[in-house]
């Protein structure tokens, strides 16, 4: 069985995400999109909003696994017994950081794999990070994430968090 994981902060969930996992489903019998827990970074919302929406994504697909991990992520893909990690390229910035981390989760990551999708051109300028600055700013950024998650959803945690 070929399982990949698909790690990220998810810090929202966008579109250009779900883009990348529908065009990875043909390529894995089965995808773990992973919510990585690093305690230095600053997220805006909390890991049960993102795990809940991912849910809101995916419950219904039988071939997507929603998760989260804290520490290495090859060691979450080892846990999982995934022998894949998906990435998404929008740029040159994001190949040369990516390149990096791949060549390394290859060293310690004893046989993972990291395979590349490039962002379709409709989603490349999507992040996010941009989206959280059009959130926090009070922006509108329904045209960025999936329409199961509404403003409403974010507006309830910039309220207590933001």
């Amino acid at each position: 069985m070929k399982i990949a994981v698909f790690p990220g902060s998810f810090d929202p969930i966008t579109l250009g995400h779900i883009d990348l996992v529908k065009r990875a489903k043909p390529l894995f019998d089965k995808i773990v999109v992973a919510v990585g827990v690093n305690s230095v970074k600053k997220t805006l919302f909390p890991l049960e909003a993102r795990l809940e929406w991912l849910d809101r994504v995916y419950g219904g697909d039988d071939q997507v696994e929603i998760g989260h991990f804290e520490g290495l992520t090859v060691n979450y893909c080892h846990d999982m017994n995934a022998g894949y990690l998906i990435r998404g390229l929008r740029n040159a910035s994001d190949f040369d950081y990516e390149k990096t981390i791949s060549q390394l989760n290859t060293i310690i990551g004893k046989g993972i794999e990291t395979v590349f999708l490039i962002s379709q051109p409709g989603f490349s300028h999507i992040s996010s990070t941009i989206v959280r600055e059009i959130i926090k700013g009070a922006g509108d950024a329904t045209s960025f994430i999936p329409s199961s998650i509404t403003k409403s959803d974010f507006d309830k945690y910039i309220e207590q968090y933001g």
